[in-house]
């Protein structure tokens, strides 16, 4: 089969050919349709993490059907189509994981980290990993909801807003056009962020309400122009910019982190206390979660804006994806 593989940290995507996997006790086998390419991939092309075993294989936005299993699974069949998203498996054992929170495993597995991921033809996976892919979604569509739409879909939907609130979008790209047409559909009044003119357009066909421009005036005083934001969600990776929307949230708001950032965010403890104000940060998902994400973009039609590369230029597809001018989400095919 072939495979876009990374060979060390560092060395860029190469298309390369290996013997097709056999799944093991407790896997499946996945003929891989489609792969999104996604920015925690540079994790493994960069090689951002200490001790990432080369050579290996990334994705974790994967879409395909099961073609093998492996001893002792009888909950998935052959010919069924799945996905796999950034959780890759969980150990079980952990304090978290015997609580029922497998989303926080201190062991949590990642396609691409921990097992060679979905930049390839075939792939495995431990069955707790699978998502099941419904029957009107095509692959390339479910491919990034995996993972860019099932990060925006349930932080929404566990944040405390109810349909009428105002909730705000910060960043209008991979994360943040997702989080606004799921906002949409639960009924907020919901505000999007972004930076220039031009993007109005599109904020407003995504279901946005009302436009705030950066560049022109402050967030937070135009989100409490309009009483104040019960959730802002931070999809955006600028510190400072999270800094600045803390200003904008009303009474009992939360500001909730997804987009990852180095630098810190600064608050006066005053600016928490005064309101009864909250800073959470999300911290990924289950595939049960992704389940759910799935089958409510399939019957709202929420649907990621994709750009598609064959596997063979996997390389030229992850260049795009950093370059941030895809718009919005790159696919892999196979």
């Amino acid at each position: 089969m072939k495979a876009a593989q990374v060979t060390a940290a560092g060395a860029g995507l190469r298309i390369v050919e290996l013997e097709i996997p056999t799944p093991g006790p407790g896997q499946v086998r996945i003929r891989v349709h489609a792969c999104g390419v996604c920015n925690s991939d540079a994790i493994i092309v960069e090689g951002r993490r200490l001790g990432i075993p080369y050579p290996r294989v990334p994705g974790h936005e994967v879409a395909g059907v099961v073609d093998a299993l492996g001893t002792g699974v009888t909950e998935w069949r052959k010919g069924q189509r799945v996905g796999v998203g950034w959780h890759g498996g969980h150990d079980g054992t952990c304090p978290e994981c015997r609580r029922g929170d497998f989303r926080l495993c201190r062991n949590e597995k990642n396609p691409g980290l921990s097992y060679d991921g979905g930049y390839q033809e075939y792939m495995l996976a431990p069955v707790e990993a699978l998502v099941s892919i419904p029957d009107n979604l095509s692959d390339i569509d479910a491919a990034p909801l995996l993972c860019a739409g099932s990060n925006p879909y349930n932080a929404l939907r566990y944040a405390g807003a109810l349909p009428g609130d105002l909730v705000a979008v910060q960043g209008i790209g991979g994360l943040g056009h997702l989080g606004i047409q799921f906002a949409n559909k639960f009924g907020y009044k919901v505000a999007a962020i972004g930076r220039g003119s031009k993007i109005e357009s599109l904020a407003m066909k995504l279901g946005a309400d009302v436009y705030i421009d950066s560049k022109v005036k402050g967030p937070a005083e135009e989100l409490q122009k309009l009483g104040g934001a019960k959730v802002i969600i931070a999809t955006a990776p600028d510190s400072s910019a999270m800094t600045e929307l803390i200003g904008g949230l009303g009474p009992n708001g939360k500001l909730l982190l997804i987009g990852v950032s180095p630098g810190p965010i600064e608050f006066a403890p005053l600016q928490l206390i005064r309101g009864g104000k909250t800073i959470e940060g999300w911290a990924g998902v289950t595939p049960a979660d992704s389940d759910d994400t799935l089958r409510f973009a399939e019957l709202r039609g929420v649907r990621a804006m994709i750009e598609t590369y064959p596997l063979e230029k996997a390389a030229e597809a992850y260049a795009r994806m950093m370059s941030g001018n895809a718009e919005f989400r790159v696919v892999l095919t196979m």
